[in-house]
């Protein structure tokens, strides 16, 4: 059976090129209109750094184009890094304090992350012939109750390979600017 996709190819072509980009953009924007207090933080932040938890286990576990990735939180959903980096999103947006931040962070996944989804998901059928039986039992990004799978091994050396240093750098230096700046915390220089 041929799967159907929401989006038409080029668009997910485009997007695809521009992914890196939307994310900087959604930094951006996360810096621009940020307006938080200390009971946003301290919820928002706890959240966005599950999310970078969730980047960082399936980093460990991504060989790129090399095997499929089934086990950790591979065995749960397809695309944890992206559920990740939705988790980063949404906790920055509480942090924030901006309903138009979680607005605009839902609306790019939905627009450019869920059709990169889709195109990578089209790829990987064709390199790994053991990927319609994967999909099949694991959804696309939301696991489900009782999902459970080969926890496998979390190798650090595949983590710094994936480079998922630079999400917690990204994170951390957005996070300090964003605080200093609300006066949360003091950061000479900042205004």
């Amino acid at each position: 059976m041929k799967r159907r996709y929401w989006f038409p190819k080029h668009y997910a072509d485009v997007v695809q090129r521009l992914r890196v980009t939307a994310g900087f953009g959604l930094l951006a924007a996360f810096l621009w209109f940020s307006e938080p207090v200390a009971a946003t933080m301290a919820v928002g932040l706890p959240v966005s750094l599950m999310g970078l938890a969730l980047r960082a286990w399936a980093a460990g576990h991504l060989a790129k184009n090399e095997s499929l990735a089934v086990a950790g939180p591979y065995a749960l959903t397809r695309n944890p890094l992206y559920l990740g980096s939705l988790i980063v999103a949404l906790g920055l947006a509480v942090a924030g304090a901006s309903v138009f931040l979680t607005l605009l962070f839902v609306t790019v996944f939905v627009l450019v992350y869920y059709p990169v989804m889709e195109l990578e998901e089209q790829h990987l059928r064709n390199l790994f012939p053991g990927y319609a039986e994967y999909a099949d039992r694991v959804p696309l990004l939301l696991p489900v109750a009782g999902a459970k799978g080969p926890l496998g091994e979390l190798r650090g050396s595949q983590w710094r390979r994936n480079e998922e240093y630079k999400a917690l750098l990204r994170f951390l230096i957005g996070v300090a600017y964003v605080a200093g700046r609300s006066g949360l915390v003091s950061v000479p220089g900042l205004p």
